[in-house]
């Protein structure tokens, strides 16, 4: 299935949890309602320990802690819920050659994608220490992805079954067997550097960053500099016959012309979605970050000079552009960066939920949230002049095309609270994700801003993970946000 299509069912959910009988599910966008909040109090909804993929007791662990040391019932519940749910329902690990590999699909869809498989387990690294079998575990996630990167870097969904042959009979791309979807997105190729840096720095080990792992680098760097279009299109292009324009790419499957100024070219966001220019900053921003990390794990590691060299060169050209081009005087915020623009003075003002966007650029190292024209941008995306700032009865936050309008993602809440230091509003954040789960004890994909119980995905790790980050970070630094 793709995203866009999931249609949610009645009874026993792989999530491992279970609406009421009286849920019915809506229309084809994937919305549906949920049992009210009031009415649950607070049910077992994780899989049993029996029949969780993958079990960390290190984890288990972190959510004894968490609910023994939180007085407010509710945040115990969904950290329990939420924090594991990678791990219970998502991952599958195996030893090929006394090589571990591991599969993790997204929650319903049953594909590996780079980036959602890299931020999902991503918040399991400060545990890796005290877990021998987790840290193999997100080894075998850096295995997979190599060979993933390997078979095809314009890919950003694969299956494990090299023989599969994806349901997307109407995409008019170069496909190959094993590659569920082959949107170009170029943070899918900094995602899997991520948590390869992650993992490398919290452990020391460099099993992992083998020949094909540094090949694999050889294989980003040259796409990024392929994509940066200074000698043509490149050998990309992707078509979709389909009524859905955000799946669309226009030009022939190339897209706009861009002005070769040094940034690289993203034919989809990280929603999935076709971009309107193709520089998109926020996945630039990501790119500077993680070509630095390549660099410092081959100089270390491989002692490649030539290939640390071209690393942080095309890092540092990235970096010059988008000081040079991103950034447009906004007539109420002053400088701010720019979702996407083209090279030739056209620009995107807006900002969309899924990571990387503008608002978590902090949180993925790019600069610090006291960066003077962040802060002006942050402003801008959480206002009414970010055309996809929704905010309703019950919420407000960023959504995005992906889902339509007036539906926020949880996801641009959790990120808020992740990259803000003012209390109040971290707090504030956490109340709001609090009462919008609509009774099921996990987050969605997106929410109604006037109804939860009008929700997205009843099933996505992603969102589940990274709102248990959210509550573990609160807990470890400012417990006292916790109570109340």
């Amino acid at each position: 299935m793709n995203r866009r299509n999931f249609i949610k069912h009645i009874g026993f959910l792989s999530a491992g949890y279970a609406l009421s009988q009286n849920t019915v599910l809506a229309n084809s966008r994937g919305l549906s309602s949920a049992p009210n909040r009031s009415s649950a109090l607070f049910p077992t909804v994780r899989k049993p320990s029996s029949e969780r993929a993958f079990r960390s007791q290190a984890i288990d662990n972190a959510v004894s802690t968490f609910k023994q040391n939180v007085k407010n019932k509710e945040l115990g519940w969904l950290f329990e819920n939420c924090f594991p749910n990678t791990l219970d329902t998502t991952v599958s690990y195996s030893l090929k050659n006394d090589r571990p590999i591991t599969y993790v699909v997204t929650g319903d869809i049953d594909a590996m994608w780079l980036r959602d498989s890299s931020a999902q387990v991503y918040p399991y690294l400060d545990f890796v220490s005290e877990d021998k079998n987790l840290q193999m575990l997100i080894a075998g996630i850096i295995n997979c992805q190599t060979s993933f990167i390997l078979k095809d870097p314009y890919a950003n969904a694969f299956y494990d079954d090299d023989k599969k042959y994806t349901r997307w009979v109407s995409d008019h791309t170069e496909m190959k067997p094993g590659v569920h979807e082959r949107k170009y997105e170029l943070d899918s190729l900094c995602y899997p550097i991520r948590l390869a840096y992650g993992y490398w720095k919290k452990t020391g080990d460099v099993a992992p960053f083998d020949s094909q792992w540094k090949k694999a680098i050889e294989t980003i760097l040259r796409v990024c500099r392929e994509q940066q279009r200074k000698e043509g299109n490149g050998q990309y292009s992707f078509r979709r016959t389909s009524e859905w324009a955000i799946d669309a790419v226009p030009m022939g499957g190339l897209g706009y012309k861009v002005n070769p100024i040094g940034l690289i070219c993203s034919t989809f966001r990280p929603s999935d979605d076709a971009t309107i220019f193709p520089f998109l900053v926020p996945s630039n921003f990501f790119a500077v970050v993680s070509l630095r990390q390549a660099a410092e794990m081959i100089v270390n590691i491989t002692k490649d000079d030539p290939l640390v060299s071209e690393l942080m060169a095309l890092s540092h050209e990235v970096h010059e552009a988008l000081k040079t081009y991103a950034v447009v005087d906004h007539p109420k915020f002053g400088k701010i960066y720019a979702y996407e623009i083209d090279g030739f003075g056209s620009s995107y003002l807006c900002d969309d939920a899924n990571v990387p966007n503008l608002l978590s650029l902090p949180y993925l190292g790019a600069m610090n949230s006291d960066d003077v024209i962040y802060a002006n941008t942050r402003k801008f995306v959480w206002s009414e002049y970010n055309p996809f700032f929704f905010k309703g009865k019950i919420a407000e936050g960023i959504g995005g095309p992906h889902i339509g309008t007036d539906m926020i993602w949880p996801m641009s809440i959790i990120m808020k609270a992740l990259t803000s230091k003012n209390d109040q509003e971290i707090q504030q954040c956490i109340k709001v994700l609090q009462r919008t789960h609509a009774g099921t004890g996990f987050m969605h994909e997106s929410f109604h801003k006037d109804n939860p119980q009008n929700f997205t995905r009843n099933w996505f790790a992603w969102a589940n993970t990274l709102f248990g980050e959210l509550l573990w970070k609160t807990f470890k630094e400012k417990p006292y946000l916790l109570e109340y």
